[in-house]
Formats: C-alpha cells, sequence, structure tokens
C-alpha cells in the first residue's frame, strides 16, 4: 500500500471561506450536472448548465467552459500488475500505457491567477494496445460538495456575479450552503487543508465510484486516487504573488526529470455508498497500489496532444464500467457541450491565433 500524503490542518473557518469556496465548487463541477429532460425547457439539461458556466465566468470563445487554464501533459503507466486482480481491463495487465493528460486550475477564465482557488485538477487519457481508452478527470479534494444535480445547478446560480459589483453575492452563496447540509463535508475538508504548493505533490481523486469486473467476473466498486511521490508542502503567498506559479513550477520540476504517482484502487465494503459523491468510505478499506503514473514532458496547449481531448469520464475499457452516481452521465454531457462548443468557435474564428498570442489555455 502507497502511503497516503499527508495534510497539515490550517484552522478552520468556513463562514469566512464560503465566498472563496464557492468559486472554487463552480469551477469543481465542470459538468457534475443533471442530463434529463432533454425534451422539456423547464428542466435541467447539461446545455442550460453551459449556459449558466458562462454567465458565471463571462465569454471566453474557444476555451473550456471549466477548467480553462491548464497545461498538457505527456508520459506513461507502469502497470505491477496488481490491479488485475479488480479489472480485467488491459491497462492492469503487467506493462506500460501511454498517458496523454492536463493539470488545470477550475474556473472559466483562462486568464486566472493559479492562486484564485485552492484546488488542482488532473485529467489522463490512457490508451490501450488495443486502442481502449480509460479517461479520467479528478480534483484534489476526496469528496464533491454537492450530491444531486439540482443542487450544483443551484450552486452555479448562487455564483452568478452580480452586475452591480462583478462578484458574487456572499449572502447567496451562504444561503445556498446553509440550506444545503450535504455540502458540509466538503466545505469542512477544504477548511482543514492548505492548497499544496505545486501541482506534482498533491493527490487527486476520482471522487465517483467505478465498477470494476476481473477476468473471474467478480465485481468490486471502486475509487481511486493518484497519490505522489513528491513530498507535499503547503502554497506560500510568495508562490501565489506569480500569477502563473503552478505551470511554471511543473515546467521547471519537469526539466529536473520525470514526476511520479501511484495509482491506489480502494474497495468497497458493502453497504458503502455508490451513488454519493459527498460521502468519503471509510479509511481502512482495501487498497491495492495498481502502479505508477509517470509524465515526461510538458506540451503547449494551442497545439498539445490534450487540446483536442475530451475527458469523459464515462469513455472506459472493458473492465471497468460507470456506477450509479447520477453525476456521472450528467459529466458526460457537459463535458460534449462544453466540447462541441469550443470546437466550433476554434474552427469559426480562429481563435487558436488568440490563444497563441495570449499564452492561456485551452
Amino acid at each position: 500500500m502507497a502511503k497516503k500524503s499527508s495534510f497539515p490542518p490550517s484552522p478552520p473557518c468556513i463562514p469566512c471561506r464560503l465566498a472563496a469556496i464557492g468559486a472554487v465548487v463552480l469551477a469543481l463541477g465542470g459538468g457534475f450536472i443533471y442530463v434529463g429532460g432533454w425534451l422539456s425547457p423547464t428542466r435541467l439539461s447539461a446545455t442550460r448548465i453551459i449556459n449558466q458556466f458562462q454567465a458565471d465566468a463571462g465569454q471566453h470563445p474557444g476555451f473550456r467552459r471549466n477548467h480553462a487554464k491548464g497545461v498538457c501533459v505527456v508520459g506513461h503507466f507502469d502497470s505491477n500488475g496488481n490491479g488485475a486482480a479488480l479489472s480485467s481491463a488491459e491497462v492492469f495487465a503487467p506493462g506500460t500505457t501511454a498517458v496523454i493528460g492536463r493539470f488545470a486550475v477550475p474556473g472559466g477564465n483562462p486568464s486566472a491567477r493559479d492562486g484564485s482557488v485552492p484546488v488542482r485538477s488532473m485529467a489522463l487519457m490512457l490508451t490501450q494496445s488495443d486502442g481502449q481508452q480509460w479517461r479520467t478527470a479528478m480534483n484534489s479534494t476526496p469528496v464533491f460538495v454537492i450530491h444531486t444535480p439540482a443542487q450544483f445547478y443551484a450552486q452555479l446560480q448562487a455564483n452568478q456575479p452580480d452586475p452591480a459589483t462583478g462578484k458574487p453575492d456572499p449572502a447567496k452563496v451562504k444561503a445556498f450552503f446553509a440550506a444545503n447540509p450535504e455540502t458540509k463535508p466538503f466545505l469542512q475538508w477544504v477548511a482543514a487543508h492548505a492548497p499544496s504548493s505545486s501541482l506534482v505533490n498533491a493527490s487527486y481523486y476520482s471522487i465517483d465510484a467505478f465498477r470494476f469486473t476481473n477476468a473471474q467476473g467478480q465485481t468490486n466498486a471502486v475509487r481511486w486516487s493518484v497519490v505522489p511521490e513528491t513530498a507535499y508542502s503547503p502554497v506560500t503567498p510568495q508562490e501565489t504573488s506569480n500569477k502563473d506559479f503552478l505551470s511554471t513550477d511543473l515546467v521547471n520540476r519537469l526539466q529536473q526529470g520525470p514526476q511520479r504517482w501511484h495509482l491506489i484502487l480502494t474497495v468497497a465494503a458493502p453497504g458503502d455508498p455508490t451513488d454519493d459523491a459527498t460521502i468519503q468510505w471509510p479509511s481502512d478499506r482495501k487498497q491495492i497500489d495498481a502502479g505508477t503514473l509517470v509524465l515526461d514532458h510538458t506540451d503547449p496547449q494551442v497545439d498539445g496532444d490534450c487540446r483536442d481531448v475530451n475527458f469523459d469520464p464515462t469513455i472506459l475499457p472493458a473492465g471497468i464500467k460507470p456506477s450509479d452516481d447520477p453525476l456521472l452521465a450528467a459529466r458526460s454531457s457537459a463535458y460534449a457541450v462544453s466540447f462541441n462548443r469550443r470546437t466550433r468557435e476554434e474552427a469559426q474564428h480562429g481563435v487558436a491565433d488568440h490563444k497563441q498570442s495570449s499564452g492561456a489555455a485551452s
């Protein structure tokens, strides 16, 4: 079992951090929303959610509607074979699988400061030799803020900037959290864990549960995390004074050598919820170190390998399936709406030229 990262606690101050956390939640969601009701304009849909993201973050043609600022990375996954006990997916057989990835900070503003939110995100696409892919989009928090898609949409609405101030109304944000007690685990975790000083010393979590089936036909509910070999350290004010400190640090570290994380598979016990991303499973659950994620170098996002990848977490190889968590189908549809909009904008308006000149991430 891989050693878990140790995070030094900081004094909780939940009320005074609600506005900042509201922005994090807005950004974290990405597409964790409900996609039912396509035939009814009064019901929630991925289009309405993406429209609300744009209302909250502003118009940035050609960019992802969430995680707009990021950097492409390339590497591979070295499987030690241990994961085959849970899944028949080729990626868990002993050997190496190619990886295209993307680090990002949450939010729809491609020019945001890296220190504007305390959460980091990692997305990966692992391509097996048979062509099947495992795509995953992870965050540096082990729980999500809401249980239902309707709650997420309400949170987005609460975070829409007031035209008079250009910022969310703190009273509306506070009221949202007060009306939704399911948000407490997320709020408490963020309040007690200082943000990491680097993209490479943070752990990243699947948050949602998935169903793994092995070669013998045995199925288990699984969540995963990637745990860094680099020791955690909290961010400092000096670091955040650099608008792009996370991407600058990443490039510098990769120039010194590959960066590594261990892929940890956590197995649910009977009764553990698989449809509620706000609830952590107990810490004594079985864990399997399935191998090492190795990232070698970055690529410019304007033409890097990750630019045109939709990191839809329901694109999975045989041996892995989505669980009954309703957020998964919602993420898939919302990601598709965002992808279609930004690629259409690039084709129609030559947004790539703007990205090249601005240096922003797509």
